[in-house]
């Protein structure tokens, strides 16, 4: 429910000649150099991982290297009374530098570099996103990026040197920009929301809804794509255990846990107007296989998966709530009748402190098998811990992340169980839940 994320603002173009510190061309004169930002969508977050810089002339392969160019940053929160958190301005870590084509794909002669910079979750100075400690909300914030040239540059005819560039020309932002952006009211009620399409072949295609978590709330649908890595619900990996898979991933104004009485007891002032946004995409979308709709979400969201399938059952082929927060507390004994024929799969660590698994999850989940219900899993796992390799606490073991971020091992379909003597990753299981498979049962 705490992520990070994406999108920067427009920048002021400054690149003189030599006389005024702009640069120094010899012979080669480019014109107008500026740069593009590409942010991608990692475990923690998002992450500004590259600059693609138009020198405005043609260089070879061997003329760049890491340290050809420094890259400075300055971060603006444009929020009023909101603290940044994390660095506000400071050097990008350059990890390679090389020639490309205008898309970034490295060539042997060409008019742009390719910048690719260090980033982690402790690497502040790379998110374009700022969490408010006052509202707790994310919320992009502007990146202003000023690139020096520090080694001369063999150009096709002269050298280049002395560069600053600071026009900005634009970004991109991986599988995010592969999602458009939309709306539906509902009895004064107005949700936005992100979707994605695969692919049309004539075959009906699953729906796979994400709920997100209290961070991404507001009135930008980019945020719940990007701030902890649903946008990989459209990633060529997930899709394919699907066949291709429509992707929905609605946005409430605040909380899904604003409720009729109080923060969290149990209703949603937003569950009608998502159930109604839910039907109205279906209906436009009329190659979406009706028997095969799946529901997930973390936190926040793994509330109001809870209440929908507590008062859609039917509806739904199967659901898989992540750190879900409704207290086990607030589930009568005949809720628990109404969602034991769903299958459900649940995820959670036993490190989360927001919503202890004890007094949610585990409780719930029992409740469940007690009840006989026949398609129910619980992936708990110990901590939260980085499975890519790239990080490391400071005593070498894998980095550690917040407990609650279970979420993690969702998007990476990393939730494994033994399902009829096989093992099955939850994508798997997911891909083969359906009604009419139920009904049948």
């Amino acid at each position: 429910m705490y992520g990070k994320t994406i999108v920067i603002l427009g920048l002021s173009l400054l690149l003189s000649l030599c006389g005024s510190g702009g640069g120094l061309v010899t012979a080669a004169k480019p014109t107008s150099p500026s740069y593009r930002t590409v942010t991608e969508i990692y475990d923690w977050g998002a992450g500004i991982s590259k600059l693609i810089v138009d020198l405005g002339v043609t260089v070879s392969r061997e003329s760049v290297a890491k340290d050809t160019f420094r890259v400075q940053v300055v971060r603006t929160e444009n929020r009023p009374n909101t603290r940044l958190l994390g660095e506000a301005a400071g050097d990008r870590e350059v990890v390679r530098a090389y020639v490309a084509d205008q898309a970034g794909q490295a060539v042997n002669n060409g008019r742009y570099v390719v910048l690719e910079m260090k980033v982690g979750p402790d690497v502040t100075l790379g998110s374009p996103l700022n969490f408010s400690l006052e509202t707790n909300f994310n919320a992009w914030v502007s990146c202003e990026y000023t690139i020096t040239q520090q080694k001369t540059i063999p150009a096709a005819a002269g050298t280049l040197s002395g560069l600053v560039i600071r026009n900005y020309a634009g970004g991109s932002r991986t599988l995010v920009d592969t999602f458009t952006m939309g709306k539906a009211a509902y009895e004064g009620i107005t949700l936005n929301y992100a979707s994605y399409t695969p692919p049309k072949d004539g075959k009906k295609k699953p729906l796979i809804i994400w709920l997100h978590g209290m961070g991404e709330g507001g009135t930008d649908p980019s945020l719940p794509i990007a701030a902890n890595k649903a946008d990989h619900f459209a990633s060529q990996k997930l899709q394919a255990y699907f066949g291709g898979a429509y992707v929905l991933v609605p946005q409430t104004p605040t909380f899904w846990m604003d409720g009729f009485q109080g923060f969290g007891d149990g209703t949603s002032k937003y569950e009608k107007a998502l159930m109604a946004m839910i039907r109205k995409y279906v209906a436009a979308n009329r190659d979406i296989d009706t028997n095969r709709i799946y529901l997930g979400g973390d936190s926040n969201g793994g509330y109001m998966t809870m209440l929908l399938v507590r008062d859609y059952p039917e509806y739904f082929a199967a659901a898989f709530p992540t750190c879900e927060a409704l207290r086990d507390s607030l589930i009568t004994a005949a809720d628990i009748q109404k969602m034991k024929n769903v299958p459900l799969w649940f995820t959670a660590a036993k490190t989360d402190k927001v919503v202890p698994p004890g007094e949610y999850v585990i409780a719930t989940y029992r409740r469940l098998l007690e009840a006989g219900a026949p398609d129910v899993h619980l992936s708990l796992f110990e901590d939260v811990r980085d499975t890519t390799g790239l990080y490391k606490n400071a005593d070498g073991t894998p980095y550690e992340y917040n407990g609650h971020w279970s979420w993690i091992y969702v998007y990476n379909n990393q939730c494994t169980a033994t399902i009829d003597g096989q093992q099955l990753a939850l994508m798997e299981w997911l891909a083969r839940q359906s009604l009419t498979t139920r009904r049948s049962n």
